[in-house]
């Protein structure tokens, strides 16, 4: 390759990435409003960048549906894949957010349904507010929930039961979006609502809350409550190393 064709490729490239910038902000924007706060927005926009780079390398930006759905892919890929690496989640965090869903998984057996907040709060010996506030720096396992949007293979062998599977046989099977289903039915009515108009409308954090009438904060609190709750139901799948 000559030097005029390096040069002119650079600068395609570099006129393709401010075009495909603002794709890489709301795509980190999203995933940081849900991450604690020592979690920087830069640092993920710098990380979806190279996920954004390495999808011009593979496919040309053409601005069809399908480059950019398979550009936001990679771009969530890259900012996922280095969160997990940095293990981001403060480990007293991880070991509430533990507590909170063996609480949880105990009360549904013992009550049959859903329990409350109060309920959650007062097995786990906690005040309210502080049960509140464990739930709003936990926040984990949205990240898991934001895999199934993208269909990839490192959500599903996470929660593979035999890590030996064929991973594409489980991405052509329904067993799993089914378990998937049949726990968000469970879930209480409100946070069924936010799910939905955070995953399938794509509001924002600040829309929901306007919907519902309440704090940005407050519904970030209950995605992640109800996340945890289907963390807990789909534990047959899960992992788990905590």
């Amino acid at each position: 390759m000559s030097a005029g064709i390096a040069m002119d490729r650079i600068a395609e490239l570099s006129a393709q990435v401010a075009r495909y910038t603002p794709l890489v902000q709301r795509i980190a924007q999203r995933i940081c409003a849900r991450l604690p706060a020592n979690i920087e927005l830069a640092d993920l926009l710098q990380t979806g960048l190279l996920g954004l780079m390495d999808a011009l390398e593979s496919q040309s930006g053409d601005d069809s549906e399908a480059f950019i759905a398979y550009a936001s892919t990679r771009i969530r890929g890259s900012i996922l894949d280095e969160l997990r690496a940095q293990d981001w989640l403060p480990r007293r965090a991880r070991a509430k957010e533990q507590s909170i869903r063996k609480a949880m998984s105990r009360l549904e057996q013992r009550l049959g349904r859903a329990p409350e907040e109060e309920e959650i709060a007062e097995e786990l010996g906690w005040t309210l507010g502080a049960y509140q506030t464990a739930v709003r720096e936990s926040g984990g396992q949205m990240l898991y929930l934001e895999d199934l949007a993208t269909d990839n293979e490192a959500f599903v062998g996470r929660y593979l039961r035999d890590a030996s599977a064929d991973i594409q046989s489980v991405l052509a099977s329904t067993e799993f979006a089914r378990d998937l289903q049949s726990g968000i039915s469970t879930l209480p009515e409100r946070e069924q609502l936010v799910l939905a108009l955070y995953y399938q409308d794509e509001l924002t954090l600040k829309e929901i809350g306007s919907v519902l009438e309440v704090s940005e904060s407050r519904v970030s609190q209950i995605m992640r409550q109800a996340v945890l709750r289907l963390r807990s139901s789909l534990g047959d799948w899960c992992d788990d190393d905590d």
